[in-house]
């Protein structure tokens, strides 16, 4: 789509810092020369809409012979979301999926009652020297739908739709924003989506979404009059119109948001639940390792190593 009125903001500079609700610093961790930036959950800040757990992945370059092994661990209660700016993995789950992702594609996995996954390089980008960069979220289940069958959805970029005007393009990656939806299907409102804006481009928020928050991936922001730079997540207050403007670099953002759930969530580990009892039968039938009667399998095609419970949490 080359023009939408909706992503045109309706006048010049209408958003003000009081608008602003919280501005969060993400922890960042090194993992051996990839570097993990945690946004969600902050101390502040649980969710933004169901988003639950936001990590920016890298950037990250590796030599010949070396990349990403994330074996095979359990979710439950959440949906996961995969988004990358450069480079590819693996996806294997327990359900039998096995699927590569590129950049600008999304995949979705819905945990559910209980899912298990991995996320490796593949062999062939193991043979030179590679790079990569992403977005890594979880996204909270409704109480109601917790405990659904796990499930997998992969779309590719073309998928995905794409809104394009002066100075500045979006990508929608999963829910609803400026009068388009993405195909990936979802357990409650909510948008997530990838823009970039060129030096001084203004773009609104979308204003039907009752949680609303925005991601600096690169470049910089103009927010009320101040300036706000790559790795900081701003939440907004409900109701007020909110537009954003490029710095003088320009910016890369990810929109995220949506319907609030109707309470916190209890959250260990890999596990997300309305109740402590769920998390501790989770944390039971992991520590089992009954992959063949259990709750939790491994996927197939990765069933030589897991990673295990932890100790002492």
């Amino acid at each position: 789509m080359s023009w939408n009125p909706a992503i045109e903001p309706s006048c010049p500079d209408c958003t003000n810092l009081e608008s602003i609700e919280t501005v969060i610093v993400p922890r960042s961790r090194d993992l051996g020369g990839f570097e993990v930036r945690r946004a969600l959950p902050a101390p502040r800040r649980q969710m933004v809409g169901p988003f639950i757990f936001f990590d920016q992945a890298g950037p990250a370059e590796f030599v010949t012979g070396n990349g990403i092994d994330v074996r095979p661990h359990p979710h439950i209660g959440l949906a996961t979301v995969t988004y990358l700016y450069r480079g590819e993995f693996q996806h294997r789950d327990s359900i039998g999926t096995d699927q590569m992702i590129y950049p600008g594609e999304v995949n979705w996995m819905i945990a559910g009652n209980g899912v298990t996954h991995s996320e490796r390089t593949s062999a062939e980008t193991r043979q030179a020297p590679h790079k990569l960069f992403g977005i890594q979220t979880w996204v909270a289940l409704p109480d109601s739908d917790e405990e659904v069958d796990a499930g997998f959805e992969h779309h590719d970029k073309d998928a995905l739709p794409f809104i394009e005007s002066e100075g500045k393009q979006v990508r929608l990656i999963i829910g609803t924003a400026y009068g388009e939806r993405a195909p990936v299907k979802t357990f409650s409102e909510m948008f997530y989506a990838d823009a970039i804006l060129e030096p001084g481009a203004q773009l609104p928020l979308p204003d039907d979404h009752e949680d609303r928050g925005i991601y600096i991936v690169s470049g910089s922001v103009d927010i009320g009059g101040d300036a706000f730079e790559e790795g900081r997540m701003m939440v907004f207050r409900p109701g007020d119109k909110i537009t954003i403007k490029a710095g003088a670099s320009g910016a890369r953002l990810m929109l995220l948001g949506g319907e609030t759930l109707n309470g916190s969530r209890y959250i260990w580990w890999n596990f997300v639940a309305s109740s402590k009892d769920k998390i501790d039968a989770a944390k039971q039938a992991w520590a089992q390792g009954d992959w063949e009667h259990g709750r939790f399998r491994l996927p197939p095609g990765d069933t030589e190593e897991f990673i295990r419970l932890p100790e002492g949490r």
